[in-house]
């Protein structure tokens, strides 16, 4: 081999390696790290049907999330009424968009309010336990 082809094959091998050996790096939880799932939520418009809080659109309530990640994907991939929600295959939207978007569902608080929490509701609880 002379020493041209060995430069060659080094620089080859010194360019190449690194870039095919990277992964996408994720978190511990599984996801990609560095990527929002605000934004994917947003990026895929499911705000378009559930609402930008995941709970006031008129799609279903997925604030609080009551379903476990296996049971999400699952149901995302071939919902029960097809015809309410289309399914989103692996190449439409990828299993680690998913499992991002999941966790942020996860996180967010839910805003609606308890029945004891609200002034007027309470007063008329209230009245309706201690009639006069």
């Amino acid at each position: 081999m002379n020493v041209i082809n060995l430069r060659t094959l080094t620089l080859a091998v010194v360019l190449i390696l690194p870039a095919a050996a990277q992964t996408t790096p994720r978190g511990d939880d599984g996801t990609l790290s560095g990527t929002n799932g605000k934004d994917l939520f947003l990026r895929y418009t499911c705000y378009g049907c559930h609402g930008f809080s995941g709970q006031n659109g008129q799609g279903a309530r997925l604030v609080p999330m009551g379903m476990t990640q296996p049971a999400f994907l699952a149901y995302v991939r071939n919902p029960a009424r097809p015809n309410a929600m289309p399914s989103y295959s692996p190449k439409a939207l990828p299993d680690a968009d998913l499992v991002t978007i999941y966790n942020y569902l996860k996180s967010l608080p839910n805003s609606e309010p308890r029945a004891k929490d609200v002034p007027v509701l309470n007063g008329i609880l209230s009245e309706v336990s201690n009639p006069k």
